[in-house]
Formats: C-alpha cells, sequence, structure tokens
C-alpha cells in the first residue's frame, strides 16, 4: 500500500507538529507513506470564496502529484472533503475522479481503510473532542445529533484506543466553532461570538485540551482561547494518536 501524504498550506505553515505526527503515525502502522514535496494549496480557499474557476492549476498540480498513489490521507477535513467533491482537471479528468474516490482524511482512513483496533499510546489529559462541520457532515466522520439514528463517531472510537484520555461530555456536542475558512474574515463578529461559544462549552465541561481533525477549526479556537488567557490547549487529533508526550504551551 503506497500513500501520498496530503499536507494543506496552514498545516504546513502553522502547525507542522500535526503533519509529522501524522506521518509518524502511519508509519507505526505499517504504511509506506510518500510526501510529494511540490504539493501546495489545493485550491479551496479560492474555491470557497466563489472563484473555483481560478483553481485550475492548483488542480492540476494535485493530479500531478497524487494521481498514482494507492490512497492519499490528509490531516484535514475540509481539505479532504473539497478534494473528494470538487477535484477536477481538463488534462486528464479520469485521473481527477480517481483521486476523488481515494482520498481519505486520517481518522476517516485509520478506522475504514486499516480499521485499527488499537493503538501504543498515552495522553492522560480530560479532552474535549470539537466534531467540524465539513468532517460531520461532509466526510460522515460522526453522526449529527439532530437525526434520529444510531450515535457513531470515528474520531472518539479511536480516542478511546488511547490510555488515559477522558473526553469530555459536551452540551452541544456537534455545533459549528464559527471558522468557517473565508467566513472569519467576511464575518468576523458572527465567526467570533460562535467561537466563543464553542470554547465556552469546553471550558464549562472541564476540558484541558480540545481536539479535533480540523486544525483550522482548532487555529479559530486558539486565538478565542488565548484572548481568554485560557490554561486550555488545542492539540490535532494526530498527535494523541501518535502518543505525543508533551505539548508546547
Amino acid at each position: 500500500m503506497r500513500v501520498g501524504l496530503f499536507i494543506p498550506c496552514y498545516v504546513d505553515q502553522f502547525y507542522p507538529n500535526a503533519a509529522i505526527a501524522t506521518l509518524e503515525l502511519l508509519e507505526k502502522l505499517g504504511v509506506e507513506v510518500s510526501y510529494p514535496a511540490r504539493q501546495t494549496c489545493c485550491g479551496q480557499p479560492m474555491a470557497n470564496s466563489g472563484y473555483e474557476h481560478l483553481t485550475e492549476g492548483c488542480n492540476e498540480l494535485f493530479v500531478d502529484n497524487f494521481a498514482e498513489y494507492d490512497y492519499i490521507v490528509s490531516p484535514s477535513g475540509s481539505c479532504a472533503l473539497h478534494i473528494k467533491e470538487h477535484l477536477h482537471t481538463h488534462n486528464d479528468e479520469q485521473k481527477a475522479l480517481g483521486i476523488r474516490k481515494k482520498i481519505y482524511e486520517l481518522t476517516e482512513f485509520l478506522t475504514d481503510i486499516l480499521k485499527v483496533e488499537k493503538l501504543d499510546a498515552a495522553f492522560p489529559h480530560r479532552v474535549g473532542l470539537h466534531q467540524s462541520c465539513h468532517g460531520q457532515r461532509g466526510l460522515k466522520l460522526a453522526q449529527m445529533t439532530e437525526l434520529t439514528a444510531a450515535p457513531f463517531s470515528k474520531p472518539v472510537a479511536l480516542l478511546n484506543m488511547v490510555k488515559g484520555v477522558e473526553i469530555v461530555p459536551l452540551d452541544r456536542p456537534d455545533e459549528c466553532c464559527g471558522f468557517g475558512g473565508t467566513f472569519c474574515v467576511a464575518e468576523e463578529a458572527v465567526s467570533a461570538k460562535m467561537g466563543k461559544d464553542r470554547v465556552a462549552d469546553h471550558i464549562q465541561n472541564g476540558a484541558e485540551y480540545i481536539t479535533a481533525a480540523d486544525l483550522s477549526c482548532l487555529m479559530h479556537m486558539e486565538g478565542i482561547l488565548r484572548r481568554l488567557k485560557s490554561r486550555v490547549k488545542v492539540i490535532h487529533i494526530a498527535e494523541i494518536l501518535n502518543g505525543v508526550k508533551e505539548t508546547v504551551a
């Protein structure tokens, strides 16, 4: 199994530890992982702002980088979903369609493809799980609470394999944090209020850390936590599953 590691630009620039943890975790699980060095932005910010017609260069580069791998894995639900639903190219549409069928967010890949049942990791902390909108409603990583259906959560199932983790219950477990990519720029007041409400839920329920499969959401909440001078930290789920020993404040 050959896996191409897709690291979104903001993860590469701001949260490289999450990318490193993703690589280490996959290799621990016996996966042959490669990182195409020419990769760059997938084009999601432009597409979400109404300029998908300008993403052709990003799309063609993505196909060139990743078409030959058996699977593509990313520690970002929103970027993975963008590729899964929107990747096209005039040069070779069949390759683009093939990529759309084999790209996975990390927890999705661990659960659905590798079918992981145990992990050698420990993280003795109270953790609040943020279910990002792209992951929950797009990739179906967890059940939506408004549905009359059996609950499930792929991230929770994986976190429960980590020694010492205590997942704190939240009052509104699948509420949006308000980030929404360019939404936080165009509607900053609404975005900030939503983020404050989301952070308050975790704080009030005693979380020491907030984790998620989307660092964009965590970045938004981290900014709010810092402004509140809160001791609560954010950490990508890959770092917990990989058995991180400590984090930098």
